[in-house]
């Protein structure tokens, strides 16, 4: 069994700052890729930002340099450091990661119960 845990989401106004932790535990052999996607009211869920075990990053077009993820492989750790909020923004993230199980063969998609993130004054 592994587990995504999120925390850190809540109502922030525009203009704000706020920073998203997940932590992975469990049944872990190792984790690649660790990453935070969100899901707006009535749109499909997208990719917010990702990064690797060596530390290689993407981002959406649409936060790039108001958000930065990065990543403590020791603890399993991801954080979203979310700047320059804007309602846009507004949305549960979701943390993902694609991990090798201890006991078992091939890659798996884990994904956390998602934190609400409402951008609002």
């Amino acid at each position: 069994q592994v587990q995504l845990v999120e925390s850190g989401g809540g109502l922030v106004q525009p203009g704000g700052s706020l920073t998203l932790t997940c932590a992975a535990s469990g049944s872990i052999f190792s984790i690649n890729a660790m990453g935070w996607y969100r899901q707006a009211p009535g749109k499909q869920r997208e990719l917010v930002a990702d990064i690797t075990s060596g530390g290689t990053t993407n981002y959406a077009d649409s936060v790039k340099g108001r958000f930065t993820i990065s990543r403590d492989n020791a603890k399993n750790t991801v954080w979203l450091q979310m700047n320059s909020l804007e309602p846009e923004d507004t949305a549960v993230y979701y943390c993902n990661a694609t991990l090798r199980r201890l006991g078992r063969l091939g890659s798996f998609s884990s994904w956390g119960q998602g934190t609400q993130v409402p951008v609002s004054s």
